[in-house]
């Protein structure tokens, strides 16, 4: 989520209201302290301005994750692009370039994609 806000250089203020309440609600993040969130952000931030950067960051989460949520991260990731109402270039490409870290097949992470969409639609 946070590298996902952190990709296009903007973390809006609805992006990190949207990562407060997932890690709030989520039963995902039942465990996990929501008071670190700033600090990842500038960790991730950090790793991002390196030389391969990005690389490094998704090979973290990747190795980080068990298997079985791998396929979770993508979708909150997904929330986070979709919060905004657009998706800016940098984002599309991080999905695409996150899927196979994560093992998310193409027609998953279609499936996942447009649930995203369709959640955070507005009139």
């Amino acid at each position: 989520m946070v590298l996902m806000s952190a990709v296009d250089s903007d973390m809006t203020d609805r992006e990190l209201y949207t990562m407060g309440e997932m890690v709030r609600i989520l039963p995902v993040f039942r465990d996990f302290n929501p008071d670190l969130l700033p600090k990842l952000s500038e960790d991730c931030a950090e790793i991002l301005s390196q030389k391969d950067g990005l690389d490094a960051v998704i090979k973290i989460i990747a190795d980080s994750l068990p298997p079985k949520l791998r396929e979770t991260a993508y979708p909150l990731a997904c929330d986070i692009a979709a919060t905004d109402g657009m998706l800016a270039a940098e984002e599309i490409k991080l999905l695409e370039f996150m899927r196979h870290p994560l093992d998310v097949d193409r027609l998953t992470a279609a499936a996942i994609e447009r649930g995203a969409r369709a959640r955070h639609a507005t009139l």
